[in-house]
């Protein structure tokens, strides 16, 4: 299976060496780490660290995007990359793994790990193998020009989470551990995810410090029951709950929130914002 880009022209640049000027501007904004990392070379089986970042158009969260992808970059790139997102268009499964093939963004094309797909598969009570879920989703896509930066060394498990319930996340965290302990293999879990959606900027600050509170303190279930008791608009909390639950299973027991702002930041309305954040689990 081929997955030709979606939203290139749209969420970030089409043409290749202007995507490149864009992403080294997202690391050099006043908003992002304000310098291009050197990538490191990693060569052990146990990568230190996951992610979480935002997946906007890059003019609103590539510069809070920077901060994640600048610690991948300073630890090296294991062999593989497993992206978790939320499904903004409602097809595929609960759990749809995009588990043969190739994406394909103007960087070039990235292979799938079809092993590490088919391990976690057969280690999940739910997670299927589907590709309809990821024809038109966006939040794995502009995730992957950021690690094409500075390589195309690496291969990928895109997975979209239809089902972001405590259950589904923890059964997908158990099965890619599950799967990585079985393969011996070096990769890093990527959590895409924006915050809270069309607040005022207070409430949006208010609301997002809550889930960042969670998140700081590694307290997965207390991250999902105050998105629901707070109705917080946090579209990929399902991507992060398993990246916390799978991190401390590896023994990555803290996490460090790196940068947040707002789509306000950028435009200047702060009357409807969407919040963004990074962060490393380590």
């Amino acid at each position: 299976m081929i997955r030709k880009p979606a939203v290139a022209g749209a969420f970030y640049p089409n043409n290749p060496e202007t995507l490149k000027d864009t992403i080294r501007n997202c690391f050099l904004d006043d908003r992002g780490v304000g310098e291009i990392p050197m990538l490191n070379s990693f060569d052990g089986t146990d990568y230190p660290i996951n992610i979480m970042v935002p997946h906007a158009g890059y003019q609103y969260s590539g510069a809070i995007a920077s901060h994640g992808y600048c610690k991948v970059v300073q630890n090296g790139f294991p062999e593989v990359f497993i992206i978790l997102s939320p499904n903004h268009t409602g097809l595929g499964s609960e759990i749809s793994v995009f588990n043969e093939g190739e994406w394909i963004t103007p960087l070039g094309n990235i292979e799938v790990d079809e092993e590490f797909a088919d391990s976690i598969i057969s280690h999940s009570d739910i997670a299927t193998a589907d590709f309809m879920a990821h024809i038109r989703e966006h939040s794995i896509e502009v995730q992957l020009p950021f690690l094409q930066y500075f390589s195309n060394d690496f291969k990928i498990v895109p997975i979209t989470m239809g089902s972001q319930s405590f259950s589904a996340s923890t059964d997908l965290a158990k099965a890619i551990f599950d799967a990585g302990n079985s393969l011996n293999k070096s990769y890093a879990v990527i959590a895409s995810t924006d915050l809270s959606h069309f607040n005022n900027q207070e409430k949006a600050n208010k609301v997002d410090n809550f889930v960042l509170e969670d998140i700081d303190e590694m307290n997965e279930f207390k991250l999902f029951e105050e998105v629901v008791q707070y109705n917080i608009t946090m579209c990929g909390y399902g991507p992060v709950i398993t990246t916390m639950y799978l991190s401390k299973m590896s023994n990555k027991n803290n996490s460090e929130i790196l940068a947040y702002g707002t789509s306000g930041d950028v435009t200047g309305d702060f009357t409807s914002v969407v919040g963004y954040a990074s962060s490393i689990f380590k």
